[in-house]
């Protein structure tokens, strides 16, 4: 995922959190807000040390990240998109950590068709 498409900041999280809407299952907290200025949608992801050692955390980032990179296509521009995950992603594949996040979408109205995984 290129450096454009990420929010790092913690003021653009904060932002997100405030203003935004959320959505969850079990494994995922999606936080949106739509920015009409920007070409693409932008993510930032969160995942805590409950999760579990450095490796694990950064394995669920990277399955997140190729998650998205997948959905790309599908995702509706303008938004900023901050995803936390939650303590059952410790014990996810890679589908598995798709499907979730393809639900936590769609549930939202970001997908902008209906795709099969």
């Amino acid at each position: 995922m290129k450096k454009a498409y990420r929010i790092k900041k913690n003021e653009e999280f904060q932002k997100v959190f405030q203003g935004g809407q959320s959505f969850a299952n079990r494994q995922l907290v999606l936080y949106y807000m739509e920015k009409e200025d920007q070409s693409h949608f932008r993510t930032g992801l969160s995942v805590s040390k409950k999760i579990g050692p450095a490796v694990l955390r950064n394995q669920v980032k990277r399955y997140l990240r190729q998650a998205f990179h997948e959905l790309e296509d599908h995702i509706h521009p303008h938004y900023d998109l901050v995803i936390i995950a939650r303590k059952p992603t410790n014990q996810m594949g890679f589908h598995e950590i798709k499907r979730s996040l393809h639900h936590v979408l769609s549930r939202s109205k970001l997908l902008n068709k209906k795709i099969r995984l």
